[in-house]
């Protein structure tokens, strides 16, 4: 019969656990955007702004 207290307090100790690392998670920010890194593949990132051109000097006789 005492090893069902153990067995309770044991229940107890890891579900609290399990809870204080969700709220954890949850402040620091893990569950923001769930839904964006599956669209951030699809993003093309080879667009590069463009450089504007050396102005070209002209040599002086």
């Amino acid at each position: 019969m005492d090893s069902i207290y153990y067995l309770i307090m044991i229940g107890f100790f890891f579900g609290t656990a399990a809870w204080l690392l969700f709220i954890w998670a949850v402040r620091s920010g893990q569950f923001d955007d769930p839904e964006a890194p599956k669209y951030r593949m699809l993003d093309d990132d080879d667009d590069e702004p463009v450089k504007p051109a050396r102005p070209t000097t002209k040599k002086k006789p």
